[in-house]
């Protein structure tokens, strides 16, 4: 007979609290970001330090709109890109502790009335592999961009179409040996998100709602562009064209990747609530919300399973090792490798950077995409972790 021991979870004032005199915890930093504005060539910034659980530093500078005077604020919600992988990747965890699916669930375990139109070795590729991006599935490539055109075409809700882009993606011939290669794949977290979608009986998108949103208490996040049509209501995503003009774009259409894609990442939330998410993953998933997975579940989730050569693209991983909507990246300015991940639809950028031996978390976000913006957050990360760490 297996004893249950109890769950132990420390209790910790939410990250994003305001005190009762309107006062935020830790204290701000936008003088540390503002000369960021200038060498990155970016209209707002947002930044935010958490250590030991407790929101220590945080700030916000620029403007919604790159030329206009509309002060970005600490609520404001940018784009989160591919860091919403990690919650996708948690969600499945979810799933494996309910017994709704295994590590090593295949596509032909969860999908087997599509087995006899797989190509060889596909029905053999497993969630693990979809999650850390060894599937040897086709990847972003012209393929992809076809059926997210063909898409609009498909009717139903957004799980019927992502079960859409699984049947059409599993006729298609393998493009390495799963486990042996290791491919950046929008298209894989799409597939992973369908598999979560089958066992569960719910819409991907409203399990990221119901299982994390809700339980993190993240009220600023939501699914697709983070302003609303016809306002600028949030930071508008940007990008530096080919005659080095900035583009803002106004939601709509092509502000943002189709949100077929919400499990590979369409999330937008504030710096606060990222400074949450980012804080819990830290500290291994002891502190409060206690009823998401076990610890030893967010440590598997970060444990890497292929080491990379990255593809140096902002918004996905460089050099390093990744474990299911993370990497480890090592960095001159840290004495050991941090748990790592960017994220980018183009027009935006996140990263988050957590130093899990000293339960440290940087998260810094911009509305711009870029190389120059993301080296500009990757200055500040250095300067933010240089400080954070001073006194150990």
């Amino acid at each position: 007979m297996r004893i249950m021991r109890p769950r132990v979870c420390m209790l910790i004032l939410g990250m994003s609290l305001i005190l009762p005199t309107g006062v935020m915890q830790g204290q701000t930093i936008n003088h540390k970001l503002e000369p960021y504005l200038k060498s990155g060539n970016l209209p707002a910034v947002a930044a935010a330090v958490v250590d030991r659980g407790v929101l220590t530093e945080y700030g916000v500078v620029g403007t919604r709109k790159m030329g206009a005077d509309i002060p970005v604020t600490i609520h404001d919600k940018f784009h989160l890109g591919s860091d919403g992988k990690a919650m996708t990747a948690t969600i499945a965890g979810m799933m494996i502790e309910e017994g709704k699916l295994k590590w090593d669930s295949t596509l032909g375990d969860v999908f087997p009335e599509l087995k006899k139109t797989m190509a060889p070795g596909v029905e053999k590729v497993t969630l693990e592999q979809l999650l850390s991006h060894t599937s040897g599935m086709r990847a972003d490539d012209e393929n992809l961009m076809k059926l997210l055109k063909d898409s609009f075409d498909v009717d139903g809700d957004l799980n019927d179409q992502r079960y859409w882009l699984l049947k059409e993606s599993v006729k298609l011939p393998l493009v390495a040996e799963p486990s042996k290669a290791w491919a950046y794949n929008n298209r894989g977290y799409t597939i992973a998100g369908a598999m979560i979608e089958r066992v569960s009986g719910k819409a991907w998108d409203e399990l990221i709602v119901e299982r994390i949103f809700e339980p993190f208490e993240l009220t600023t996040a939501g699914l697709g562009t983070q302003s609303t049509l016809g306002k600028i209501d949030a930071p508008l995503g940007h990008v530096v064209q080919k005659d080095g003009k900035v583009k803002s774009y106004m939601a709509g259409p092509n502000a943002d990747n189709s949100l077929i894609l919400g499990p590979a990442g369409t999330l937008h939330l504030s710096i606060l609530d990222l400074a949450t998410w980012a804080g819990w993953n830290a500290g291994n998933g002891t502190r409060a919300p206690c009823n998401i997975v076990k610890p030893e579940m967010v440590e598997k989730i970060h444990t890497p399973v292929f080491t990379i050569k990255g593809e140096n693209r902002p918004g996905t991983p460089p050099e390093g090792k990744y474990a299911h909507g993370w990497g480890w990246v090592t960095v001159d300015w840290a004495p050991y490798p941090l748990l790592y991940h960017g994220g980018s639809n183009g027009k935006n950028l996140a990263q988050i950077w957590i130093d899990k031996k000293k339960d440290i978390a940087i998260v810094i976000m911009t509305n711009i995409g870029g190389q120059q913006a993301d080296d500009a957050l990757r200055g500040i990360a250095k300067e933010l972790y240089q400080a954070a760490t001073a006194g150990y």
